[in-house]
């Protein structure tokens, strides 16, 4: 069967109920699957819960579902970026659980390898342990973290064939794999198709087996936060 869809609202439909469970890709903003994001805000799905690094930025990434209160609850590491993300935080709108980011991912890539949880020192003695089942080896605590099974994985990569080969671009890399491999389904936008066995199979970063749907689109630029020193005069 074809994975090849023509556009992100093909590529999910079907795939899209009220109060599912979507794994995002991204960093920051790169890497980040901003077409099946649109895709997801013009469908209007409601209820969500989103388990992904960060919450996008004001009017970008994530941070437009977060406009439109299509969700209702995120799983994150790092929100500091988004206005509206802490105005509805605050006031108890929107749900937050907090994850280090190490622990985060895998606990998506647990998931996506089948293994339904595991014991971590991160977090112990603080309030992420709170609640967690807490358990000692070579006399030290650990916690437990389970692995994240969502009904949805949305990524971006920078290159696929018509299997499913992804490859991606550096920090783009760091949370798309990971998102990928705990779906029940995973969607995934690319800014190219390429054809089958041009990628060198040393350089493929996540294997077709983990892909259902395949678009190529156009993609933005963005940078995140812009630091830039004062000319200084002649």
């Amino acid at each position: 069967m074809g994975k090849i869809y023509n556009s992100a609202a093909e590529a999910l439909d079907g795939l899209l109920f009220d109060g599912m469970l979507i794994a995002a890709g991204g960093f920051g903003l790169c890497g980040i699957p901003e077409n099946l994001i649109s895709a997801i805000k013009d469908a209007g799905t409601k209820d969500l819960t989103v388990a992904s690094n960060n919450a996008g930025v004001d009017n970008f990434g994530l941070g437009v579902l977060l406009q439109t209160r299509q969700v209702k609850k995120m799983i994150s590491s790092y929100v500091g970026e988004n206005d509206e993300f802490m105005r509805q935080y605050l006031s108890g709108e929107l749900e937050l659980e907090f994850n280090p980011q190490g622990t985060l991912a895998e606990r998506m890539r647990s998931a996506g390898c089948g293994i339904p949880g595991f014991y971590t020192k991160t977090g112990v003695g603080t309030v992420i342990a709170e609640g967690k089942e807490v358990k000692k080896f070579n006399g030290q605590d650990y916690i437990l973290e389970e692995g994240i099974i969502a009904d949805l994985s949305i990524v971006k990569a920078w290159k696929a064939d018509d299997t499913g080969n992804l490859v991606f671009r550096k920090t783009a890399r760091n949370f798309n794999p990971p998102a990928a491999m705990c779906g029940k389904v995973c969607v995934v936008e690319v800014e190219e198709i390429v054809p089958r066995g041009s990628i060198d199979p040393d350089h493929i970063h996540l294997p077709g087996i983990y892909v259902h749907r395949i678009i190529q689109g156009e993609h933005e630029k963005r940078i995140e936060q812009r630091t830039v020193r004062q000319r200084e005069e002649a």
